[in-house]
């Protein structure tokens, strides 16, 4: 919930071109999220919050930040070119509705909607008024060897993309979540929630404009006494319209012995070749982050990449508000992922 990286300031902006704002706080990824912005040249105007002990620690963080006295006040400053904001999942498209109204684009954390009316509500708002209503799927933007894994495919290292399988364990560090994060009507559900970052990869690494959920399932294994609507297990198996295919796996289940919150994976199957990812940890050997491993007809490599790739979203996406361009992720793109989620948790089968 913490996950907040940071990476070598990369502006792509003069000081003073691009002003943001952070609005609700709820979770931790706004951290990142602002992270990201700030390094690639954004000024963070203000913040707001209603819960004063969340507004401390954030200007802990970053101190020249003004506090607002309300959200109105910085929904009415001409000067705000965007809001970011990591509300309550099942507040975030409202906040991002109030945003575009006011003549704002919008950067959210994932999950960006709990239900599909949200999401045509988030469609029909950035159709009218031409505002963008970007996604913090972080498990990709924010992660170096996922980035890197998106160049090599683009470059034609592993040929076609056919088949993706993503793990995406998480540790609860229950009871030290919040009580939102335990109601389903407030998160949405596993496959709605954390399903999102791996549906999204899926959609940009297999180049799919679209896909069809054939089969999801989720369960309470381990919670069901202490939080009896936490999900804290799931699964899908998707086929993309270009004939890619996808398995997935999202849990809450990382061992304390782990050294970190997750040990994600992605393994990327083309038809010339293949990559595994190891994002946030090399378990037994290395605690370091961001491994890829590459195999193809050229041999086998092994790239360790902390530091060395970056975070180009976050840049592209500020350049895209500026000029009304789509470089850093198309709006479709953003909502079919989101899409998709919704769709894989609705149709879940329940285990018990």
């Amino acid at each position: 919930m913490n996950y907040a990286p940071k990476g070598k300031p990369n502006r792509v902006v003069s000081e003073g071109d691009f002003i943001f704002a952070a609005i609700a706080l709820d979770h931790g990824h706004i951290y990142g999220m602002c992270n990201g912005l700030t390094e690639a040249g954004a000024v963070l105007k203000y913040v707001y919050d209603p819960d004063p002990e969340k507004i401390k620690q954030f200007v802990e963080a970053f101190p020249l930040v003004r506090v607002a006295s309300s959200e109105q006040e910085i929904m009415d400053d001409p000067e705000v070119n965007l809001i970011a904001g990591a509300a309550v999942p099942s507040k975030r498209c409202e906040l991002g509705l109030r945003a575009m109204d006011h003549g704002k684009d919008y950067f959210t954390d994932k999950t960006p909607f709990t239900t599909l009316e949200q999401l045509e509500q988030a469609r029909r708002k950035t159709e009218a008024t031409g505002r963008k209503y970007m996604v913090y799927y972080s498990e990709r933007l924010h992660v170096e060897s996922a980035v890197f894994a998106g160049q090599l495919i683009e470059q034609g290292a592993i040929g076609r993309v056919i088949q993706i399988t993503g793990f995406g364990p998480h540790r609860l560090n229950a009871p030290g979540r919040p009580d939102w994060f335990f109601e389903k009507e407030n998160y949405g559900g596993i496959l709605c929630d954390i399903g999102s970052h791996q549906i999204e990869q899926f959609l940009y690494y297999a180049s799919c404009k679209d896909a069809r959920v054939m089969h999801s399932k989720v369960a309470n294994y381990h919670c069901k006494e202490d939080y009896p609507e936490l999900e804290d297990y799931g699964d899908a198996t998707l086929i993309g319209d270009n004939g890619a295919t996808q398995y997935f796996r999202v849990d809450w289940f990382t061992p304390d012995g782990l050294q970190t919150w997750g040990d994600g994976r992605i393994f990327i199957v083309g038809t010339e070749g293949y990559i595994e990812i190891r994002k946030y940890i090399d378990i037994a050997r290395e605690s370091s982050s961001d491994h890829l491993y590459l195999v193809n007809d050229k041999g086998e490599k092994h790239f360790s990449l902390k530091g060395h790739v970056g975070y180009p979203f976050f840049g592209e996406l500020i350049l895209d508000c500026i000029h009304r361009t789509e470089n850093a992720m198309t709006q479709e793109h953003a909502f079919k992922a989101a899409e998709l989620c919704l769709k894989a948790q609705e149709m879940a089968i329940r285990v018990e």
